[in-house]
């Protein structure tokens, strides 16, 4: 390479390193043309733009990638405030704000995979899995919470899915918890499992029963004791907020499950950009380490909007974040994957379609306006409201 050519090379990569800071770092890379124009020798020069380049723009490339989902959480929160200001009594839409944390916390994780290295494509699966479940949110939300039968038959089917997967599923190390689909592997029980325990709090019907009973065998046969102690906690919950037979009987059914996944020997190695990043994100970067803890606190943002609603909501939304908490108290002290912000599209997948079970936006008792609500009215406040008109 010749010197003038160095020369040049050096300053377009100054120029370029400037145009993507973000505004209060420009002042960073004006310096840096100054500091390279002050080098006599080109191949001085080229050899510092490199090295400022190659520090600094992993950071500027996370910061931009952060940007629109701070600009998107920034504006809920304004939206908030001012349907508060004005009074109105609206409760917000816990489906509507999970959609958005799952956005962003898709968003940190792609953040961390970049600063960390990881494989284009990786960051490709997971910003698909985040298309494909906001696809399909809608579809699974029609599914009607309200009837019993077809709400239990739907947990029982599930459950079997994921104890054939503990049957004739991918073995590794003495543990079946993936399946092949297409050339991607799947783990059916992030996907299906926190859907499946959010809705048995509003369905305890003897098939859902049933059903989450078999999901708990499928777990200890896995054996997996993360998503055990998932179904532990999620189950905890809803025993606790509804003291009936089928409720103990289910959260008898995890706990020994969970009891035997403890007993049996789980010796997986943690998987890159899988597992253990919480807490070795913060070793590769700090702003690595921010966006994984930034993007796991956002999964539970959620349920910190339920502030009323019927009973069935909230023990719903309660059941939605002890699962979700649990598995990230797994990934914390395991070789467990981190859901969400690492790489994978199981949990991604698994989060969006669990959010159909939380509430829409309702109105209070106070506001004047009507909203659509999840169950469907009843006939006889129905002829009520006709009557008054």
């Amino acid at each position: 390479m010749s010197v003038r050519v160095q020369r040049l090379v050096a300053n377009v990569l100054c120029r370029a390193l400037q145009s993507i800071l973000p505004p209060q770092m420009r002042d960073w890379g004006l310096a840096l043309r100054y500091e390279v124009a002050q080098i006599p020798e080109d191949t001085k020069a080229l050899s510092f733009a490199l090295a400022s380049v190659c520090g600094l723009a992993p950071r500027a490339i996370g910061m931009l990638l952060m940007q629109p989902f701070v600009a998107l959480l920034g504006a809920a929160v304004r939206a908030s405030r001012a349907g508060a200001n004005r009074g109105s009594g609206t409760l917000h839409s816990p489906r509507a704000v999970g959609a958005l944390c799952a956005a962003g916390a898709v968003a940190m994780g792609l953040v961390y995979m970049t600063l960390a290295g990881a494989p284009v494509r990786y960051l490709g699966i997971n910003a698909g899995a985040l298309v494909l479940g906001l696809v399909l949110l809608p579809l699974v939300s029609r599914i009607p919470e309200t009837e019993g039968r077809l709400s239990g038959a739907l947990i029982l089917g599930l459950s079997v899915l994921l104890l054939a997967t503990a049957l004739a599923g991918l073995r590794v190390e003495g543990a079946a918890r993936w399946v092949k689909l297409g050339g991607v592997t799947v783990q059916p029980s992030l996907v299906l499992l926190p859907l499946m325990l959010a809705r048995f709090s509003r369905t305890r019907t003897p098939l859902a029963t049933t059903g989450v009973i078999v999901a708990a065998l499928a777990m200890a046969l896995q054996p997996d004791r993360a998503m055990a102690a998932m179904m532990t906690a999620a189950l905890a919950t809803v025993a606790a907020k509804r003291a009936d037979r089928p409720s103990h009987l289910a959260f008898t059914a995890s706990l020994l499950a969970f009891g035997v996944t403890l007993l049996r020997p789980d010796a997986l190695p943690a998987a890159p950009f899988v597992d253990q990043i919480l807490s070795s994100a913060f070793a590769i970067h700090a702003l690595a380490g921010l966006a994984v803890v930034t993007g796991s606190a956002l999964l539970l943002v959620p349920v910190m909007f339920v502030r009323s609603g019927d009973e069935d909501s909230r023990a719903a939304c309660v059941a939605f974040g002890a699962a979700w908490l649990a598995a990230l108290l797994a990934a914390a002290l395991g070789n467990y994957p981190t859901p969400v912000v690492g790489y994978g599209g199981s949990a991604i997948l698994g989060y969006v379609l669990s959010l159909s079970t939380l509430p829409r936006p309702v109105e209070s008792r106070g506001s004047s306006a009507a909203a659509p609500s999840d169950k469907p009215q009843a006939p006889r406040d129905l002829h009520s409201r006709v009557a008054l008109a």
